[in-house]
């Protein structure tokens, strides 16, 4: 990687927490340039545009989640152990591997009206993710591992929404308790399908 590279990278690593806590309309160009304590010029070298710039953030941080979503998941062998393991990526909300939480929560609420590519891209995202795990529960049915009285779209459908919403009341409320409860639940709920 040039040093062009490196100094694009860093100010993406820099600027992206700072875009997924305060969203793309709150973001300043003078909030990245106080971030990574470059000069304007220096940051339009790298980038045409603040919409250019927010792009590149918003991919950035959806594709940080996917990779970690897809790592934690991949290390698991049945399909109960990988949706546990998603399951807990988000059980601590305050202190989460993102800062500012949930990317897809928190760009998902600006883009609803203001952004249809980003909102597409999220669609396509929250899509995707739900035909992964109705995948993970069909195998997991056909595999003996899981009763076949689970609506595998419902539960996907639960789970993504229940995450999700517990992230937003969480950092609102500033406490995990609500999380934790919910993520209690969600495990409960998949056990009951569990077979032995």
């Amino acid at each position: 990687m040039g040093k062009a590279e490196r100094t694009r990278q860093f100010i993406i690593e820099t600027a992206a927490p700072i875009f997924n806590e305060k969203g793309i309309a709150g973001t300043t160009i003078d909030d990245i340039l106080a971030a990574t304590k470059m000069a304007k010029g220096g940051l339009y070298g790298h980038f045409e545009s603040k919409e250019e710039i927010a792009n590149v953030m918003v991919n950035y941080l959806l594709d940080k989640l996917n990779d970690k979503v897809t790592t934690v998941m991949a290390k698991e062998k049945t399909a109960i152990k990988k949706i546990l393991a998603f399951i807990d990526i988000y059980k601590d909300p305050i202190d989460s591997y993102i800062d500012g939480g949930c990317p897809i929560l928190n760009f998902g609420v600006e883009a609803d009206d203001n952004n249809p590519a980003l909102k597409q891209r999220l669609k396509t995202m929250i899509e995707e993710g739900q035909r992964v795990f109705i995948e993970i529960i069909n195998k997991g049915v056909a595999n003996g591992e899981i009763s076949p009285e689970i609506n595998a779209a419902d539960y996907a459908l639960k789970m993504f929404t229940l995450l999700e919403g517990g992230m937003l009341v969480s950092r609102v409320t500033g406490s995990s308790k609500y999380m934790n409860s919910l993520v209690r639940m969600l495990k409960s709920e998949l056990k009951e399908y569990e077979l032995k």
